[in-house]
C-alpha cells in the first residue's frame, strides 16, 4: 500500500477550488489535474450550490494527492496549517516564492512564510535547513535560528 494515498489534504475554498488548483499545477512539476466531480441535485439543500458548478477537485502536486473543495464561506485557512516546498537552490526559493506569492501576501511574513492570492499558507525553505539545525551544536543553531527569523524569503547563502 502506497502510504501517500493514504493521508492526503482536504483544502475547503469558498468557491475557488478549480482556479487554485489551476494556478498550484501550472507552479509545480510533475503535477496534474486528476478529476473533476460536480454538484448534483442531491443535497442541494444543505450545499446550497447550482447543479453543475464544480464540488471537487482532485488533483497532485510533485505526484503527491490532493483534494480541493468548494464547501462555501464557513471555513477560511489559517497559518496553523502550511505547505512546506522544500528547495535544493536559491533559484527555487525565489521561483516558488514568486510564484506562490504573486497576489497574495509575503511583505509581513518571516522565517519564509507567505500568504497565496486564495489565503493558503506555504514556507518556502531551503531544503538542507533542518538537517543543518539538528546537526548543528546548539551555538550555531541558535545563530542559524535567528538568522532564519530575520528573513522574510530565506536566503542560503546568508544561512
Amino acid at each position: 500500500m502506497h502510504i501517500a494515498r493514504r493521508i492526503s489534504p482536504c483544502l475547503w475554498f469558498d468557491d475557488q477550488a478549480e482556479e487554485a488548483v489551476t494556478v498550484y499545477v501550472e507552479i509545480f512539476s510533475n503535477s496534474r489535474i486528476s478529476g473533476i466531480a460536480r454538484y448534483g441535485q442531491a443535497g442541494q439543500e444543505v450545499h446550497g450550490r447550482s447543479q453543475g458548478t464544480v464540488m471537487t477537485v482532485a488533483f497532485e502536486l510533485d505526484g503527491l494527492p490532493f483534494l480541493a473543495l468548494n464547501g462555501g464561506p464557513l471555513f477560511r485557512f489559517s497559518e496553523a496549517i502550511s505547505f512546506q516546498v522544500h528547495c535544493d537552490t536559491q533559484e527555487e526559493i525565489d521561483y516558488f516564492w514568486e510564484r506562490l506569492g504573486e497576489g497574495g501576501d509575503t511583505a509581513a511574513r518571516q522565517c519564509g512564510w507567505l500568504k497565496d492570492r486564495f489565503g493558503l499558507s506555504w514556507q518556502i525553505v531551503p531544503a538542507i535547513l533542518s538537517e543543518l539545525l539538528v546537526s548543528a551544536g546548539a551555538d550555531q543553531a541558535d545563530r542559524l535560528m535567528a538568522a532564519v527569523m530575520r528573513m522574510t524569503k530565506l536566503d542560503i547563502a546568508e544561512l
